[in-house]
């Protein structure tokens, strides 16, 4: 029997998602834990069964694959699920290249639609901002799009705030999709302020803090040439051990509310802002799980204030990205 989880509206608009999404790059693009196309469709369909309806992809994963295992698996239930996938970055001489010029933006979004195998897209992202194409020009493209019944609703993934209010005013935006976490707070510097004064929903990509946060990764570990933490500064042996203190502010709070430190970290970011949907990823059933018993943790004003309190005195050590990726975000 399907679990029903709580749902939320991504800012004004009436697109409404369950609390927390599934993020679908890691099953077979970026980590070196990837699963079977087989065994990937077993676990989105999981996710629906056990009450996620929100399930987040892009064109690049894989590359070029990811849209199609999440397609395969949603087809059963595409009319009980938003789909949300992204246009704007491209392989080129197997480098990515920013473009999103009209004709690509179309050329990505008929792509997507085979791949996916639906004739609409529910949200559709533009991956990262193209500082060749004004974005007031990319919103005339998803405008057309729109209208022509191929895209819903239109958002931005790591774009600055001078961008997000251009390209609201142009058109109105459903989502940003960014990082947000525990220990990458920098949105609560500007981005959710404007969001919240703009009426646009905001979708934490790893809210996990790429595994960090779940407390299950030790402080020796040491990842594959595949896997993207290998050249994430935070995830060097030293800064790996200088941030064990946010783990142990996660892990006695978690205790004290009878849930993982996963669960919490989660927990907290719903309760940031009403407009906030987390899209945790995994690869394996168990976790999965416990990701979503993270809607179910609840924490009280008095709660919040206190983890507050405890993590201005703490300093994250080391960048979230190196430097040439930090470079194409907040444009």
């Amino acid at each position: 029997m399907k679990t029903k989880m709580k749902t939320r509206k991504l800012g004004n608009s009436e697109l409404e998602v369950s609390a927390i999404g599934f993020g679908c790059m890691g099953l077979n693009y970026a980590y070196s834990n990837t699963l079977e196309k087989k065994e990937s469709i077993a676990l989105i369909r999981a996710a629906f069964e056990k009450g996620v309806t929100f399930f987040d992809t892009a064109e690049l994963y894989g590359p070029y694959t990811n849209e199609e295992l999440v397609g395969e698996a949603l087809a059963p239930f595409r009319n009980q699920v938003v789909i949300a996938t992204k246009f704007g970055i491209k392989l080129q001489d197997g480098k990515q290249v920013m473009d999103s010029s009209p004709a690509n933006i179309r050329k990505s979004v008929e792509s997507s639609l085979k791949r996916l195998k639906i004739e609409t897209i529910d949200l559709y992202y533009q991956h990262r901002v193209d500082g060749n194409t004004p974005i007031e020009e990319v919103a005339s493209t998803i405008k057309a799009l729109i209208k022509e019944g191929k895209i819903k609703h239109w958002g931005l993934s790591e774009a600055g705030v001078k961008t997000i209010r251009r390209a609201h005013a142009a058109h109105p935006v459903t989502a940003v999709e960014s990082e947000y976490s525990l220990w990458w707070r920098r949105p609560e510097e500007e981005l959710i302020p404007t969001l919240e004064e703009l009426g646009i929903g905001f979708v934490p990509f790893s809210p996990l803090g790429k595994g960090f946060l779940t407390g299950k990764i030790s402080k020796e570990a040491k990842f594959e040439k595949g896997d993207f933490r290998s050249i994430v500064p935070r995830f060097t042996p030293e800064n790996l051990e200088a941030n064990q203190g946010l783990l142990d502010l996660l892990n006695r709070f978690a205790e004290q509310k009878n849930a993982t430190p996963a669960q919490l970290a989660l927990a907290w970011l719903l309760a940031q802002k009403p407009f906030i949907v987390p899209i945790p990823g995994t690869t394996k059933l168990h976790l999965l799980e416990e990701n979503i018993g993270g809607a179910n943790v609840l924490l009280s004003s008095n709660e919040l204030h206190e983890i507050h309190s405890m993590l201005e005195k703490i300093k994250v050590s080391g960048e979230r990205y190196p430097a040439e990726l930090e470079a194409r975000t907040g444009l």
